[in-house]
This record gives C-alpha cells, structure tokens and sequence, in this order.
C-alpha cells in the first residue's frame, strides 16, 4: 500500500508502519554508505540482525492483519490478491496455521504479548 493509497483509504488514518518506498529508499541510502566505505561488516551484520527482527514483526503484523480481516467479513477470495495469488489457497493455508495456535486476532495480540515479555 503507498502512502497515498493510505491516506485516500477508509483507514487512511491508520496505515501499515512502514512502506515498500520507504525500505527501498532505506536500502539505497544503506548502498551508499557501503560503497563510501561508512559501514563496515560488523555494522552490516548488526544491521541484518535489526532487519530479521522487524521482518518476523512485519510477518506477525500481516498474520494479526490476516485474522482481523476475516473477522470483519473479508473472504477469502477478497484476501487472495495481497498474497499475489488469483486463487485463495495461501490465506486459507496462512489461516489454517494460524488457527493451530489461535482462534481469533485478539487471542493473536495477547500471543505476541506474552513472546515480547520473554524476551
């Protein structure tokens, strides 16, 4: 979603926390200051470590959306397009995994709640 299809959305107040735009232009800025010799491998590894960790939070953040969605009545054919499939089998195979460990995005949010303590 760009920010523009955010802010023009029903939920334009409340848009995804960050961007396709804003990783790319992220990673361009990053590609310069490896090739001005301003980050070294230590910094780039504890850069990798920074970017796994926000990747699992975006993955939990799609799969709270993914629940939520179907709660508020999405089908799944409606889904099917954000997983860049014209059929419905990758959310209703994300939902069945989903569902071995919750039944619901509330119950989801108090799982990532409690994993966020034990850390």
């Amino acid at each position: 979603m760009t920010q523009k299809t955010a802010a023009t959305s029903p939920a334009g107040r409340l848009r995804a926390p960050i961007t396709a735009a804003e990783v790319l232009a992220w990673l361009e800025e990053a590609a310069e200051a490896v090739r001005a010799g301003e980050l070294d491998a230590h910094a780039l590894i504890e850069l990798l470590g920074q970017l796994r960790q926000a990747s699992t939070a975006c993955a939990n953040a799609s799969d709270w959306a993914l629940l939520a969605a179907r709660e508020a009545g999405a089908s799944l054919r409606q889904i099917a397009p954000v997983f860049g499939k014209g059929y419905v089998r990758a959310p209703a195979a994300r939902l069945e995994k989903l569902h071995r460990e919750v039944l619901s995005s509330e119950q989801f949010l108090e799982l990532m709640r409690r994993r966020t303590e034990g850390v």
